[in-house]
């Protein structure tokens, strides 16, 4: 049996699962496969591959140019990269893994400080030479919109209310009682965006949510406020966003997802001062790892057995 790591950024997995147990040939690639041709000449010669979340795309025509496969293991427990139906119909086994979600929540909260108290620039000043150059803003007292007030958008609830925050949210089935269990007050979605000095977004990535955040949303909001987003790049409008903060329309945004990552050498975002950009690390802890990597051995280890764990495409 042979196994293919993908997608090992940092090059730590090796270290953080026991994969010797498998008995099985098992090689790690630290580079991004997001070019078909590129996955297709380095993945065809392997018999189970671990890819992290959606780092790599697994389209339905990928599926054929790797007769091979036998197993595919996502981390999570969902990845709308990978085409399931196109992977049963060649045979291939999809799994996933358990995942924490709260380190997302955390980085959705660092975010917001990093915009609020201009800790980028500040930061700049400082390794220039130079000293005080913003005036920052409280999180406590503001006013958090949070759209999508599910695992994740709750956790972020929570922190929110912990800093002093007064929480509403929006989501197109959210009732009134589920937000208040959070700690939140149901609004619309307008009054949301209309009302919020911080907005973080905490949906699913699906046809009903993809560009939800457009011209009008972020026309609606304050001068004066904030968008973060550590759900998924196409949920905003990424023109209407970078419009928004050029022309002062809302102060600033903090991104860690895009419509292509990794994001384009010569994307504006990279650049633009009223953007601060990190390059989807919303799970990238330490601790997540742990859990999806042994994860990600048991299902191997499980599927040879021949009684295969938390598939993914029946």
């Amino acid at each position: 049996m042979r196994i293919a790591v993908l997608d090992d950024y940092q090059q730590v997995a090796e270290s953080l699962a026991d994969w010797s147990s498998l008995g099985a040939q098992v090689e790690f690639f630290a580079q991004s496969f997001s070019d078909r041709a590129a996955l297709v000449d380095r993945a065809q010669r392997f018999d189970v591959i671990v890819a992290m979340r959606e780092r790599t795309p697994f389209p339905a025509n990928v599926f054929p140019l790797l007769p091979q496969l036998r197993l595919l293991v996502t981390t999570g427990m969902r990845n709308p990269a990978i085409d399931l139906e196109a992977a049963r119909e060649q045979n291939v086994v999809v799994c996933g893994t358990p995942s924490p979600g709260h380190a997302t929540a955390e980085l959705a909260m660092a975010l917001m400080l990093a915009l609020a108290r201009g800790l980028v620039s500040e930061s700049a000043s400082v390794a220039s030479g130079g000293w005080q150059v913003t005036v920052g803003t409280d999180l406590h007292g503001a006013v958090l919109g949070v759209v999508g007030l599910g695992r994740l958008g709750a956790h972020v609830a929570r922190l929110g209310q912990a800093f002093g925050m007064d929480v509403v949210a929006w989501s197109e089935n959210l009732t009134r009682d589920v937000a208040a269990e959070h700690g939140a007050a149901l609004v619309e979605k307008n009054e949301l965006f209309r009302r919020s000095d911080f907005v973080s977004i905490h949906l699913k990535l699906s046809e009903r949510t993809r560009g939800l955040v457009g011209g009008a949303e972020l026309s609606a909001m304050k001068r004066t406020a904030y968008l973060v987003n550590t759900s998924r790049g196409p949920i905003v409008d990424e023109r209407a966003l970078l419009a928004a903060v050029r022309s002062g329309t809302i102060a600033g945004a903090a991104l860690d997802v895009f419509d292509v990552e990794p994001l384009p050498p010569d994307h504006p975002f990279r650049t633009e001062p009223g953007i601060i950009a990190t390059p989807h690390i919303g799970y990238v802890t330490r601790q997540t790892y742990e859990v999806f990597y042994p994860a990600a051995v048991e299902d191997i280890a499980a599927w040879a057995a021949g009684s295969p764990i938390r598939v993914l495409n029946p």
